[in-house]
């Protein structure tokens, strides 16, 4: 009984040896397979970095550093080139004002040179002295771009504006405009604004976002001579022929009159706290647009001191009229 029972526990001994020992190679084999498939996949990714390295092994390291030399080199190119273009400029409007003949056309070259010297110097800087890689500049570029886009929106729209005016010219140097409520000559185009001189000697910057956007009123379209109109009021009862006769040789009669386009009288009746009056406006063309409103006081001076000498109005007449 004795020997049965230990025969009985050795029959179970070795069935579960043989069991676990089955276990243990299965385990092995998957070990062994699983070696195999790594040692396959870093194989496969030590083949693909060989090739990588390969491809790239021609490609030179980006090592690109700002130096001293390279800030200091870049101040002088833009301080020479900021004193270059303001001596040019200087320079052209001294022989615009000597020239009158070349007046426009010179004025009209001082914004195309200053653009283009601003280019010229930036280019050089970047270029010639920065030199950064071709990466690095166009990972700069985009990112300044997109910083900038978003911090200054007005700006580019008044540079944009800018070059549009510049390639569309509405406008040039030595042109008469009106905007809004403003008139006067066109002395500087800008990248960001638009500067004139109105008539009382202000100095107005208008933004070449607005210039674009807005209706703008040429009175001389780049030509030396512009339409000047003299308006005054006069009572109803002057014969309107003689006073057409008498504002022609007015006008015409003036030392800044440009003959070589017409004069027109235009007369027109109005009602004004139950008085009629006749509104004249006498129209007639300088010969610079520079005497455009001396011109405009000529005409009305002679005008009127013909009317008093043929006693076609009187001071009595005259002073009614203002107080109405």
């Amino acid at each position: 009984m004795t020997r049965i029972i230990y025969l009985f526990f050795l029959i179970i001994i070795f069935f579960t040896a043989n069991i676990y020992g089955q276990a243990i190679d299965s385990i092995q084999n998957q070990a062994a397979d699983s070696v195999i498939v790594v040692d396959t996949v870093r194989a496969a990714n030590e083949e693909k970095t060989s090739v990588v390295d390969e491809i790239t092994s021609g490609k030179p390291k980006i090592q690109w550093t700002i130096s001293f030399s390279k800030i200091f080199w870049s101040i002088v190119i833009f301080l020479i080139a900021l004193i270059v273009i303001r001596i040019i400029n200087h320079f052209m409007e001294k022989v615009a004002e000597q020239w009158s003949n070349l007046r426009l056309f010179v004025k009209r070259l001082m914004p195309v040179i200053r653009i283009t010297g601003w280019t010229f110097a930036i280019y050089v800087i970047i270029a010639g002295v920065l030199a950064p890689p071709i990466e690095t500049l166009i990972a700069l570029t985009a990112s300044a771009g997109i910083a900038v886009g978003f911090a200054s929106q007005d700006i580019l729209k008044n540079i944009f504006g800018g070059i549009m005016i510049l390639f569309d010219r509405p406008f040039q140097v030595g042109d008469k405009i009106a905007i809004g409520n403003y008139y006067g000559e066109v002395i500087q185009i800008g990248l960001r604004t638009v500067r004139i001189i109105t008539a009382d000697d202000s100095q107005v910057s208008i933004p070449n976002g607005e210039l674009v956007n807005r209706f703008v009123s040429n009175s001389n379209s780049g030509e030396f001579n512009c339409q000047v109109v003299a308006e005054f009021f006069l009572p109803a009862h002057i014969d309107i022929n003689r006073l057409k006769q008498i504002a022609r040789k007015a006008a015409a009669v003036s030392k800044y009159v440009y003959l070589k386009k017409p004069i027109a009288v235009i007369i027109k009746n109005e009602i004004y706290e139950g008085r009629s009056l006749l509104k004249v406006r006498l129209k007639a063309y300088v010969m610079d647009l520079r005497y455009e409103y001396a011109f405009a006081s000529d005409m009305t001076e002679r005008v009127m001191k013909y009317l008093f000498k043929e006693k076609m109005i009187t001071a009595e007449e005259m002073n009614g009229m203002h107080a109405i």
